[in-house]
């Protein structure tokens, strides 16, 4: 796994990828996870960051110990929700710490936002689109779970107008990353998943190749990026992963590449 985009950190069997945009804006720890330097076996491993993929609960709580440690994140401050590929995004406060890892879940919430420090975001993925977000102006931070779903809903936009309307975020101010995700390469799509798009007023000018009989190969980064700058966050503030988590399965979990056989990756992200 290479990449010209992101930072690939290696230390001893961990590897995990950070985001160079929003390593300079300096008031965030942040991290997404590859599979490697965790505890967990067979299909999961060896780092699988899901509780509900049927790896034992010991694992996946030591695997975020081992991520949270290397990015200087507590996992007393984790805060997750169960996903399922809607636009719901919700905001959460210090009070929330905990949810998902030590006490029951959100339920139906596919991006999470916050405007306090001590409070770790927390995205899952296999495929799917990660977007984070940090305002450093507002000081205000969030991440979105984008699938074809979540990106026809236009999640990234939701998360943008939400950070906007609550916080009074400037859209220009926000530095976002665009995360590792199944790329144009391997993400073929029928006829129903291309009509969904066609819905939508954003300019989505090459996110679709036309094979042949009703498929097309998509691609989620470069939609997302769409929809991203027509919601006003400017070019020069985003980062845009150049990996694909089905062509490098072997360092990514990846939902196509093992026919749902996979663990979890997640991407975190806190204040400081």
């Amino acid at each position: 796994m290479k990449s010209n985009s992101v930072i690939i950190n290696r230390n001893n069997d961990l590897c995990y990828i950070t985001f160079p945009k929003l390593l300079r804006c300096g008031v965030v720890r942040h991290t997404f996870s590859t599979r490697l330097g965790g505890v967990s076996s067979g299909q999961f491993s060896t780092m699988n960051l899901s509780f509900r993929n049927g790896d034992t609960r010991e694992n996946v709580e030591r695997n975020y110990e081992i991520l949270c440690s290397a990015a200087g994140i507590s996992t007393s401050h984790l805060v997750l929700s169960r996903q399922t590929h809607t636009n719901n995004v919700r905001i959460v406060t210090s009070k929330d710490c905990g949810t998902g890892y030590s006490k029951p879940s959100f339920e139906d919430v596919d991006g999470l936002i916050t405007a306090e420090s001590g409070v770790a975001l927390v995205t899952q993925y296999a495929d799917c689109t990660p977007l984070l977000f940090c305002d450093p102006v507002k000081k205000v931070i969030a991440t979105s779970h984008a699938g074809w779903r979540g990106t026809v809903k236009e999640i990234g936009r939701v998360t943008v107008e939400k950070m906007k309307s609550e916080f009074g975020c400037e859209p220009g101010d926000i530095i976002a990353a665009i995360g590792p995700c199944i790329g144009p390469c391997c993400y073929e799509v029928d006829d129903p998943v291309y009509n969904e798009f066609a819905k939508l007023s954003v300019d989505l000018s090459g996110a679709f190749k036309e094979k042949s009989n009703g498929k097309y190969m998509l691609d989620l980064r470069l939609a997302n990026r769409a929809i991203l700058i027509d919601s006003g966050i400017k070019e020069e503030n985003l980062d845009i992963a150049d990996i694909c988590t089905c062509c490098n399965s072997d360092e990514l979990h990846s939902h196509r590449a093992t026919a749902g056989k996979r663990g979890n990756l997640a991407a975190v992200i806190e204040l400081l």
